[in-house]
């Protein structure tokens, strides 16, 4: 079998390694337009903010570890164009520029995401910088050092990180945003309006609500205009949004409107021989039972995994995703997972809402701290739809269980009562997140009275 993966970030490297793994005899080849693999952009903010001390440590793998598992790797090696009907692909080495065709018997397209760069006037400046990849977080890292005054347009997850990060490196930083709210897709205004306080504690200009309209490169620096100002910096960087990169099987496999590549329970597209994993795939999103676009590590690894389980012969099937996610923001943990309220309301679905604010512990112990809570539910059949968390106490895996329970399609009544374990040291004689499942209850009796 001639396997063929496009693209070796977390999607392309896990499918890889599992497809040797189960398939020892597959002849696979890997070919990375880039001259690393296997970068974790997720810690481009911990890295700009000194938190990472060694950059080398945000890479898992490399194409030594590939080879010696017995792929064949092309780095500096772009796939320009994809025959599904012959079943072959075109290259071309970046680094001399030899165009050759090559068959494939099954193809991987793990070829992941670029970022949305909207068609702003004077947005293809040198000071309006990008940040996905390694090569980013060098050009940030480096560029930083000499810019006083750092815009980031975009308030989602890697926007708020990099406006944290820079604030804490002593940078003027201004964060702008469409947005009324800092990441709205993620959480309630209970939890952003805590977040925004803190930015602006730290000095760092909030221009939410501002829809930017044009840069204006200067011999200083650059020039921002919004629809309400112009903000004069150093140096922005654009972080709105990513794109799937599957531009070479457009009219080929079925896609969605923004181009993720859809594919069934076993990471099979359209077309039975060609597999598609990562962010250049749709995801199956539990809480609505429909594909969505989630470009995530984590779904990535996963479905990299599945294909390398499927590639030969459907075998084992995609449970889906809750779409799981946190970050932290100077000290305090905020995660996510499933639906907000308001993204259950755009999609017609039935919810109802509760938020509370709890300690994790008993008073009595000489310290503990409050968590905020959200949990989103459908008031007829009672199932978890999504929830949140905030606090400075470690609440990551609080938003674990909270995931499970939607991929099982628990009831606000098993989380009310689930039993958790009690001691003083750890939480209450009701966890936390049973109060949470208790206060969800409480509203829908409260709403049928």
């Amino acid at each position: 079998m001639k396997v063929a993966v496009i693209g070796c970030t977390h999607a392309g490297t896990f499918a890889t390694k599992q497809i040797l793994a189960e398939n020892p005899d597959a002849e696979v080849t890997v070919y990375e337009k880039n001259d690393v693999i296997s970068f974790l952009s997720c810690g481009i903010a911990l890295y700009l903010g000194g938190n990472v001390k060694d950059p080398q440590g945000l890479f898992y793998s490399s194409p030594d570890e590939l080879s010696k598992l017995g792929a064949t790797v092309l780095m500096k090696h772009n796939v320009t164009a994809i025959d599904n009907q012959a079943h072959t692909i075109t290259v071309e080495d970046l680094e001399n520029h030899d165009i050759t065709t090559t068959s494939y018997d099954k193809l991987v397209m793990t070829s992941g995401s670029w970022p949305v760069i909207p068609p702003i006037p004077g947005i293809n400046s040198d000071k309006v910088l990008l940040c996905k990849n390694w090569a980013h977080a060098q050009e940030l890292f480096h560029r930083a050092g000499n810019a006083k005054r750092i815009a980031v347009i975009g308030a989602g997850y890697i926007g708020a990180e990099l406006a944290e990060a820079y604030s804490l490196k002593g940078h003027e930083v201004t964060l702008i945003d469409a947005q009324d709210r800092v990441m709205p897709k993620y959480f309630d205004s209970a939890f952003t309006d805590k977040i925004e306080d803190e930015y602006r504690a730290h000095n760092v200009q909030l221009a939410l609500n501002q829809k930017v309209e044009s840069f204006e490169t200067t011999d200083d620096g650059v020039t921002i205009t919004t629809d309400k100002e112009a903000i004069n910096v150093d140096l922005a960087v654009l972080c709105i949004g990513f794109r799937p990169n599957t531009d070479l099987l457009a009219g080929k496999v079925e896609m969605a409107k923004n181009g993720a590549i859809i594919t069934n329970d076993y990471m099979q597209t359209s077309d039975p021989d060609i597999f598609a994993a990562g962010d250049s795939a749709a995801v199956h999103y539990n809480p609505t039972g429909k594909n969505a676009y989630i470009p995530l590590a984590t779904n990535a690894v996963r479905q990299g995994i599945l294909v390398g389980k499927n590639i030969a012969k459907p075998t084992v099937k995609y449970m889906g995703t809750q779409s799981s996610s946190g970050l932290a923001l100077y000290d305090i943990s905020l995660c996510s997972t499933g639906l907000t309220y308001e993204a259950a309301k755009e999609q017609g679905i039935s919810a109802e809402q509760v938020i509370i604010t709890d300690n994790y512990r008993p008073e009595f112990m000489p310290t503990t701290l409050p968590v905020t809570m959200s949990l989103v539910f459908n008031p007829d059949t009672r199932e978890i739809l999504g929830g949140a968390l905030m606090s400075k106490y470690d609440i990551s895996q609080s938003a674990n269980l909270l995931s499970v329970c939607i991929q099982n399609h628990n009831t606000i009544d098993d989380l009310a009562m689930v039993d958790m374990l009690f001691q003083p040291n750890f939480d209450r004689p009701f966890n936390y997140l049973n109060i949470l499942g208790q206060a969800a209850q409480e509203k829908l009796t409260t709403v049928k009275a």
